[in-house]
């Protein structure tokens, strides 16, 4: 295992204690509670404390922009996010270590059989404000207007937008339960990482990539997402 000499433990934990921000927006990697989450970030989160040899601070929140917002602010030490471009000013990342998607969520009669389809005039895509897949589609999208919320399947049935845009999981879910549609395939994958400060050293950034590789290539990363009741892919080694 890692292990963090004393320059990278004081410059990791600059207060004497880990701060991390857990969003528990994204089910698939928090559950539960602002008392009590859990799920493969929290595990992430403790497994680093340890080894740091410092006492954890968790931070819950329910969005990912407000993650973005804690660490730019220097509230936290310590993110899940997914990696973007758009986030890397004030954000450095490890490797990814969880893979998800982001799907498209139509009615069932709706004119869009592609993922191309949806990028047309006239085409109003919801999503989470300040998520991955907003980042991405702000980018990527040419024609179609996003309308950002706070959850994008309740600006779908409250504003009637064309399509919602999210992770796979939970709209799987909500596909289940209201008989929507997905769009096959899925329009992007979803690299999330552990983020620090812009400002950490190469040597501090290495060592955190070098202990979240060892916890994917141990089948910590793979546990706690079964454990988590989690269906999710394990991102492949780094080519670091």
């Amino acid at each position: 295992m890692v292990t963090f000499n004393e320059a990278v433990r004081t410059e990791l934990v600059p207060t004497g204690r880990l701060r991390a921000a857990i969003n528990l927006g994204n089910p698939v990697l928090a559950q539960g509670t602002a008392d009590e989450p859990r799920g493969v970030t929290v595990a992430i989160a403790r497994a680093l404390a340890a080894a740091l040899r410092a006492p954890l601070d968790l931070t819950c929140v329910d969005a990912a922009r407000k993650s973005h917002q804690a660490i730019s602010n220097g509230d936290v030490d310590l993110v899940f996010l997914a990696i973007e471009p758009a986030r890397e000013d004030t954000v450095v990342f490890t490797d990814a270590y969880v893979l998800i998607e982001g799907v498209y969520v139509v009615q069932p009669d709706a004119p869009f059989t592609t993922v191309e389809d949806v990028d047309h005039d006239g085409v109003r895509v919801g999503v989470r404000e300040g998520s991955a897949y907003d980042l991405f589609l702000t980018r990527t999208l040419h024609s179609a207007t996003l309308v950002r919320a706070d959850e994008p399947t309740q600006v779908f049935e409250d504003q009637s937008v064309d399509v919602a845009a999210g992770v796979r999981q939970p709209m799987t879910d909500y596909v289940t339960r209201t008989g929507m549609r997905i769009i096959e395939p899925a329009f992007m994958q979803i690299r999330q990482a552990v983020g620090l400060p812009r400002a950490c050293s190469t040597e501090a950034v290495t060592a955190v990539t070098q202990f979240v590789e060892e916890l994917k290539s141990s089948g910590f990363i793979a546990d706690e997402l079964q454990r988590s009741g989690q269906n999710a892919t394990v991102a492949p080694p780094s080519s670091r």
